[in-house]
């Protein structure tokens, strides 16, 4: 079960180890490298029962579907994923020796693998770093970036806005920092890193801005590709609880067969994930059709 076909860009499906044999088209969409890339990024990762930070924090009823079902991936919609495979394999080739990278821990809960750990800000504290490719978009939320509407003094002389002052879009910073998901992460790693018996002072993403140099950027004032945010500490009582929950949630959905719950709005993105983003969707929509028959049976039956 898993990610066993592409789709390809006359949407067709293919199976990824016949597309890696032999593209049934005159050309390959991308090199045939690129693709084995896109093939092993996909690929179960064999952690076997133990189930990874990500795969918690993400929907339960998705992370089943993956475990559960055959799905198919769009490599096109993998790339900007692999950019953030690339940034962790230059930074682990160029850390020193008294720095820990991409190191998988474990506890009884859960896996994770540390980007970075040491003294890597050069202020003689133990940081832990994580690395976040991303979207302007997400980075100007992640930074606290908001939009406000400013007075500019001059109003409306005609129209149905005649005598009302105008105003224009102004960029404030200092608003909320939208980063629950990535805190849970982080905090996750920094609690298996000192139940390892080491130290963490301070946590901190490190987001590459993939289209920073764009105009888009700049109108949510993003205007460099790197970005440092620091990430506050979560209590570990609520870490273990919320981990332990999520973990039983999954487990008894593996053991007994029974689909999870919906995504919850956080998870799902308000939904926006759903049909765009998530790879289960049409697994997810069909079992919901088959419970849509399947009521409409009892009712009609009653």
């Amino acid at each position: 079960m898993g990610a066993t076909q592409f789709i390809c860009p006359s949407k067709e499906r293919i199976g990824i180890s016949e597309c890696l044999s032999a593209c049934p088209n005159a050309i390959r969409c991308m090199g045939k490298p690129t693709l084995e890339a896109v093939a092993n990024s996909v690929k179960d990762r064999g952690l076997g029962e133990i189930y990874s930070v990500t795969e918690l924090i993400s929907g339960t009823r998705e992370v089943y579907l993956k475990k559960t079902t055959d799905y198919a991936v769009d490599p096109q919609d993998q790339i900007f994923a692999m950019h953030g495979t690339a940034v962790h394999s230059i930074c682990e080739k160029h850390s020193s020796s008294f720095t820990l990278t991409e190191v998988r821990l474990s506890n009884d809960i859960y896996t994770g693998q540390i980007d970075a750990y040491g003294d890597l800000l050069g202020n003689g504290k133990k940081i832990l770093l994580d690395y976040k490719v991303t979207s302007s978009f997400k980075a100007a939320m992640a930074l606290g970036y908001y939009k406000v509407d400013e007075p500019t003094g001059e109003f409306y002389k005609t129209g149905a806005k005649k005598g009302q002052e105008k105003t224009r879009k102004v960029i404030k910073t200092g608003g909320v920092r939208h980063i629950l998901e990535w805190a849970i992460q982080v905090n996750a790693y920094r609690m298996l890193l000192e139940e390892h018996n080491f130290k963490v002072d301070d946590m901190h993403i490190q987001m590459y801005v993939r289209d920073y140099s764009l105009r888009i950027a700049a109108e949510r004032n993003v205007e460099k590709p790197i970005y440092l945010i620091k990430v506050n500490r979560i209590s570990d009582h609520w870490l273990k609880r919320y981990f332990a929950i999520k973990k039983r949630r999954l487990e008894e959905a593996m053991a007994t067969g029974a689909i999870p719950a919906f995504c919850s709005k956080r998870e799902s993105w308000n939904g926006r994930k759903c049909q765009d983003y998530c790879n289960v969707f049409e697994a997810c929509k069909a079992y919901m059709e088959q419970q849509d028959v399947i009521q409409n049976n009892l009712i009609n039956a009653a």
